[in-house]
């Protein structure tokens, strides 16, 4: 890599989301709250799963790792965003910008395919119930996570690829909340029109490959499920609708974003706010309210941890320690 490329701008200045100054203290409490309900939510699906053995299937397997993911997705950037609520000036460094992007696009990328996965574990379990534990094995199951990582590193490092070369030599404001890749190739001193249409193609084919093997699973699945009538099928559909809502609130704003890449800035905004922050705080919502093993399983574990009268003796105990 050229030192000289590096050595012109040495830090980028973030726009954030709003420039009124009287909104900030809004906005950080606002933003705080929403992503310790984004820790909560999806800390709480973790320890459901691996706490209850009624939940040891690929399904929740995979619902674990995507909640998993969904952490990661909201913590590549949002600790910074809520910091940068409370100073003037949003500064980050350029290696730490280069880090945003690689993050970004590597828990995305993941994302996508734990998606397909999921999708993949659904088709199986209701066109080919009789066979459903030998497809989805354990094996399996961890190999898809594990593709699913490798997947999520080489986009990020296609991506990346794009942009460490890049000389960056004037301008540095970017106006995101975070260093979004076609949002700072725009301020390379060359004409990036090539690159950038590079990267809209590099994440446009993972975005729209995972988002039509997507449909021709769940409209191969809508059809076998329409096909019979039975109260496992019910469930079924239960269980389909949260996925495809899933599916479309994540994968919606990606396309639209790169895609898509001519909208205006700030509805760009709006759309990285949420596919950061609203998608991984709905996802919990969703998988939990549609699904009654998981409802169920939860209250065990609240009954387990949270029996009457053990949270005022937790609270009396430490009252008692401080005491002394």
């Amino acid at each position: 890599m050229n030192e000289t490329n590096l050595s012109w701008v040495t830090e980028f200045v973030l726009l954030g989301l709003s420039n009124s100054q009287e909104l900030q203290p809004f906005l950080f409490l606002i933003f705080s709250l929403l992503y310790l309900a984004i820790l909560l939510g999806n800390f709480l699906i973790i320890l459901t799963v691996t706490s209850d053995s009624r939940l040891h299937t690929p399904m929740y397997f995979l619902l674990a790792n995507l909640s998993f993911i969904d952490i990661c997705v909201a913590s590549f950037a949002t600790p910074k965003m809520i910091a940068d609520f409370l100073v003037e000036r949003k500064v980050i460094s350029f290696d730490a910008c280069l880090a945003q992007i690689f993050f970004v696009h590597l828990f995305t990328g993941s994302e996508m395919v734990i998606l397909v996965s999921m999708a993949y574990d659904r088709y199986v379990a209701i066109c080919k119930p009789l066979h459903y534990m030998t497809i989805m094995s354990r094996r399996v199951c961890i190999a898809l996570v594990l593709f699913s990582w490798f997947v999520g590193f080489i986009h990020t490092t296609s991506q990346l690829a794009f942009t460490v070369n890049l000389p960056f030599c004037g301008p540095n404001q970017v106006d995101s909340f975070f260093c979004d890749l076609p949002l700072v190739t725009k301020l390379a001193c060359i004409d990036t029109y090539v690159v950038s249409l590079l990267i809209v193609a590099d994440s446009g084919f993972l975005s729209m490959s995972s988002f039509l093997l997507l449909v021709v699973s769940y409209t191969v699945i809508l059809i076998t499920v329409r096909n019979r009538s039975s109260a496992s099928m019910a469930k079924a559909r239960s269980t389909l609708t949260a996925h495809i809502t899933v599916v479309t609130l994540f994968f919606g704003p990606c396309i639209f974003i790169y895609v898509w890449p001519f909208s205006s800035y700030s509805v760009d905004k709006i759309l990285a706010v949420f596919y950061t922050i609203f998608t991984p705080i709905l996802n919990p919502v969703i998988y939990t309210l549609r699904n009654k093993e998981v409802k169920s399983a939860m209250s065990k574990l609240k009954s387990r941890y949270l029996k009457p009268g053990q949270v005022s003796a937790v609270i009396r105990n430490v009252l008692f320690l401080e005491m002394k």
